[in-house]
């Protein structure tokens, strides 16, 4: 049954404990709230679910005292449990909370829906059910301002069957049929969108908004995958619904030869992964299909146009309301891994529309999705090379140094791959006024217990590679519900010793 908080009861409490708060001594609340905001963000992903199962103040204490945190990014708006609810499901669970796993999670929305937002689009319905009437925002904001603590909602792209209407905002895949995903280029998810991140902006007292999509357009999704070894399912990729079929139209895309390539993509990928090598190597005739089809790009290009115009829809619509609201991006793990998505996330051109980027940087489950996504590319694009000099390719081409193909489930990625990756980022953004804020891995647990775990020494390194590579803050990722309090313990004692703090 959902849980039902008295919200009264909670925020009395919530000021009771926040009252006897005393950071470093004899220091008055305000000096130390005064400081605290003058520090740069580090922030950590957090459900609701910590919040109702250890309590606000608890749980500030945990991660204020060990970690440094001063930001929370609370998951306001998914319907994945993936930054929502407690551990995942045989995932090992972590030394606090309740030592149980969600087995009724629904997701949606955490706060509140203000009707009035959501006029223009049929998707009205996203009250997240798993507590009652909780608005976690109306809870854990005072306790946060009190304490100097700023509030980001963090919202991401993943939708359920279950909403009603979601099928008339979903995208159709190659043959027509409705995908899970949602259209970027469809009016009434659009229009949600805006509704969701004007609600937030104007009924709350947030200090910033971070959203993010983890998906590739149909070229990449035929081709490569980082979370399936086996490939995505080639006839299933999107979108090609009617209005991605009209902006296609608009920009000179012959539809119909688009259709004709990606289903010549479509054979290819079954062909190549059938073992039938061409007789002119998989990436010979990979480009032949592309020169064949220059569609296949120009589609795949509009498809991540769509996605980057939503983050300045959203950015500029928050600045219009409220301009010190900070709006960002979460950055999707695979341009660690992809070069074709990474020619597609030009950090120049998405900081015109961003005042921070969280780039993904997941070092501990970093090793077992490049193992799997060379595993992938190894039945397509780099089929033709073995694939321990594939994945060398892959270090040069990326600008990595890092270990072989068997070795990389468990040892997981480096602190050098942190490094590595922060100081491109903060190159790609030199002279602009978007900040880099590495999202690091603290115990985002492989599936098998064989392969790598994060530790202590390892989370200190790579807290410390994250600034010394030039990040000007930091969000500890996946969510505090995964985390164990001594890796937590450990990103604070490198701030402190990096006298970051």
């Amino acid at each position: 049954m959902p849980r039902e908080v008295n919200r009264r009861d909670f925020l009395t409490t919530m000021a009771a404990g926040t009252a006897a708060l005393n950071l470093g001594g004899a220091q008055p609340l305000a000096f130390a709230a005064e400081k605290l905001r003058s520090q740069p963000v580090i922030g950590i992903q957090i459900g609701s679910i910590s919040f109702l199962d250890e309590g606000v103040e608890k749980v500030m204490d945990n991660l204020q005292e060990r970690a440094a945190v001063n930001t929370l990014f609370i998951a306001t708006f998914t319907y994945g449990n993936g930054i929502a609810g407690r551990q995942l499901k045989d995932h090992p669970l972590p030394d606090h909370g309740v030592q149980n796993y969600d087995d009724h999670f629904h997701g949606g929305n955490y706060a509140t829906p203000h009707a009035q937002h959501y006029k223009n689009t049929v998707i009205k319905d996203t009250k997240a059910p798993d507590h009652g009437n909780l608005d976690i925002l109306e809870m854990v904001i005072p306790a946060a301002k009190k304490r100097g603590v700023r509030v980001y909602t963090w919202s991401e792209d993943v939708w359920s069957a279950t909403v009603p209407n979601v099928d008339k905002i979903q995208e159709k895949d190659l043959y027509g049929r409705n995908a899970r995903t949602v259209c970027f280029n469809n009016p009434d998810h659009h229009n949600f969108l805006m509704g969701l991140m004007e609600d937030y902006t104007r009924s709350y007292d947030i200090d910033g908004i971070m959203w993010g999509s983890e998906r590739y357009g149909a070229f990449g999704n035929m081709i490569e995958s980082v979370h399936n070894r086996n490939g995505n399912d080639p006839s299933r990729v999107t979108c090609f619904c009617s209005f991605c079929q009209e902006k296609a139209k608009k920009r000179g895309i012959n539809v119909d030869r688009a259709f004709e390539g990606f289903k010549a993509l479509e054979a290819w990928v079954r062909s190549c992964r059938g073992g039938n090598r061409p007789p002119d190597g998989y990436y010979v005739t990979l480009w032949r299909l592309m020169f064949r089809y220059p569609e296949l790009l120009a589609w795949e290009t509009m498809w991540n146009d769509s996605v980057h115009e939503t983050y300045a829809a959203i950015y500029n619509l928050v600045k219009s309301i409220k301009p010190e609201v900070q709006v960002g991006w979460h950055v999707w793990h695979a341009n660690s891994f992809s070069p074709l998505f990474r020619a597609q996330t030009d950090y120049a051109e998405l900081s015109k529309y961003s005042d921070y980027l969280k780039a993904t940087v997941y070092h501990n489950l970093g090793g077992t999705r490049m193992e799997t996504y060379m595993t992938s590319n190894h039945n397509t694009m780099y089929g033709d090379m073995p694939i321990e000099e594939a994945l060398q390719f892959e270090y040069r081409i990326m600008n990595y140094r890092e270990r072989g193909y068997e070795e990389l489930p468990y040892t997981g990625l480096s602190p050098d791959y942190v490094y590595r990756e922060t100081v491109r980022s903060v190159a790609s953004v030199q002279g602009t006024k978007t900040e880099i804020w590495p999202g690091i891995d603290i115990d985002i647990s492989n599936m098998d217990p064989k392969f790598s775990r994060c530790t202590p020494p390892v989370t200190k390194e790579v807290t410390k590679a994250a600034f010394r590579g030039g990040g000007k803050g930091l969000v500890i990722s996946r969510k505090y519900s995964e985390m164990r309090l001594a890796n937590l313990s450990a990103v604070g004692e490198a701030l402190r010793e990096e006298k970051i703090v």
